[in-house]
């Protein structure tokens, strides 16, 4: 609870062995940095776990930064890391966090060893509010954040491009760069450091840690509804649904979407249970198949009761058209649950996204932007760490045809306006699903969805190039062809800039 009423952004604290100096106190919570790695025992368990203590002993985590397998540095014979950074505030003083820190690593099996040798977690305080402290025990900012990349890339993920309050501010007037963090992270290398043998991001889903930025994932669709637009009533039955789901393996698909509540347009709803009983069936016999070895399998849901049970049961994702909008326990089981988090933008429900005041926007890309970012805030702020969060800006829910055709052509403008807020989310990896939508039927003059595949491969080759990572598709063995064309494309394009 110790603050120091004296000490002001910028000035030191110096005391070769002053641990609590002599100056009035008083309690305030204040925003800090917490750098997170780990390269022994199970490194994602070990995250979590340090992630629990800490909200137990008093930090309120508010952000997450990008998920990070670095090689390791200073002493390199040793495995992989795993990184980041997390963002909140607490009322312990710092040298209190400290001792806090310490007994999480010690409670976690780290002994002394040497120095920057392995270690089960690695909790480090990178900023302390507005001051700078030096003392015996703790130095903020940490000594040397500027030299390494693995403490900098979580750490530039936790900001925006713009500066959001004043104790951020002095975060940038610290740096050892006049023009602040960015530019610090700029002259380390920056992005061009990322995706080399020595750093890459991952999502972790089951127990892999994915890179998705090494080629773009198909996400095949499987509606096991009587009235989905495209293709209800089609895969109703236990053996229609393994018959297509081998299929879309065989032509390319990354993962398979399993849906058992339509979402189409004026969609009536049914209930968790209901939908429960057209699901666990398809899903059970779908994770026995031996063609899903490496493959994801997501839940099409909006009900946590439903999100829970398939966790449970073995599904990877849970992909929530609402954003946790319809259900309000869906962020608290998601979280609990440990699971990749589809966030996807949507006004209204099924039954009424298409009404006239939800499909009003001034700006749609600005719009989706700002409500979606809301929704992933209040994701994080429940325990959802960004590092497990996709964004799909809901192309087709809730938005006209010229609405979905500013989106895929705004898809840049979307992650640029994200970057604005949270690098980390911005970073993210980003679904889009066009496929066979009403709006293609409209440019397209096709009524038929099933006739609009050749506009589908168009829209979603528009949105690979704009930026999106994985696309939701019908028709899988066309658009994985149009995906490998798409991945050389961005693969040139890489290697001449």
């Amino acid at each position: 609870m110790n603050i120091f009423k004296k000490l002001t952004p910028g000035k030191h604290l110096y005391g070769a062995s002053l641990k609590y100096p002599a100056v009035e106190v008083h309690s305030q919570q204040q925003e800090v940095v917490i750098a997170i790695g780990s390269n022994v025992g199970d490194r994602l368990n070990n995250f979590n776990e340090a992630l629990r203590l800490m909200r137990k002993s008093g930090i309120e985590i508010s952000r997450h930064g990008c998920l990070y397998e670095t090689a390791p540095a200073y002493v390199t014979d040793q495995p992989r890391f795993l990184n980041s950074a997390v963002r909140g505030v607490t009322t312990l003083g710092p040298h209190d966090l400290l001792q806090e820190l310490k007994k999480i690593e010690k409670d976690m099996g780290r002994t002394a060893g040497i120095r920057y040798g392995p270690r089960p977690i690695d909790l480090d305080i990178l900023f302390y509010g507005k001051f700078r402290i030096n003392s015996d025990t703790l130095t903020v900012p940490h000594e040397r954040i500027w030299e390494r990349p693995f403490v900098m890339a979580p750490l530039i993920d936790l900001l925006g491009l713009d500066v959001d309050n004043d104790t951020v501010a002095s975060w940038h007037s610290m740096s050892v760069q006049s023009s602040g963090l960015h530019e610090s992270w700029q002259k380390l290398g920056g992005e061009s450091l990322i995706g080399k043998e020595g750093m890459k991001r991952v999502l972790p889903v089951g127990n892999w840690l994915w890179d998705w930025s090494e080629k773009t994932s198909i996400m095949g669709i499987l509606n096991l509804t009587p009235d989905s637009f495209s293709d209800g009533g089609m895969y109703q039955s236990v053996e229609a649904a393994v018959s297509h789901v081998r299929s879309m393996i065989t032509e390319g698909a990354d993962m398979i979407d399993l849906g058992a509540q339509s979402t189409r347009p004026s969609a009536e709803l049914i209930s968790p249970r209901e939908e429960l009983n057209r699901l666990l069936p398809v899903l059970e016999a779908v994770l026995e198949m031996p063609e899903m070895e490496g493959k994801f399998v997501s839940v099409d849901t909006f009900y946590s009761e439903v999100a829970r049970e398939a966790v449970n049961r073995g599904a990877h994702l849970v992909n929530d058209v609402s954003a946790g909008k319809l259900d309000s326990q869906m962020f608290k089981a998601v979280a609990e649950l440990k699971v990749p988090y589809i966030a996807m933008h949507m006004r209204g429900d099924p039954s009424t996204m298409q009404n006239n005041e939800n499909v009003q926007y001034q700006d749609v890309c600005k719009e989706i932007t700002s409500e979606l970012y809301s929704r992933v805030k209040e994701a994080e702020l429940s325990g959802i760490p960004a590092w497990r969060i996709i964004i799909d800006p809901g192309i087709g829910f809730s938005k006209r045809t010229e609405h979905n055709v500013d989106i895929l052509v705004g898809l840049p403008a979307i992650r640029e306006q994200i970057a604005m807020k949270s690098l980390a989310v911005a970073h993210g990896p980003m679904l889009i699903g066009p496929s066979r939508k009403r709006f293609l039927g409209e440019i397209c003059q096709r009524p038929v969805a099933v006739e609009r595949d050749p506009a589908t491969v168009a829209s979603v080759t528009a949105g690979v190039l704009g930026g999106a990572n994985i696309v939701r598709v019908h028709n899988v063995r066309d658009n994985h062809d149009a995906m490998r064309v798409c991945d050389a494309m961005l693969t040139r394009r890489r290697s001449r800039s």
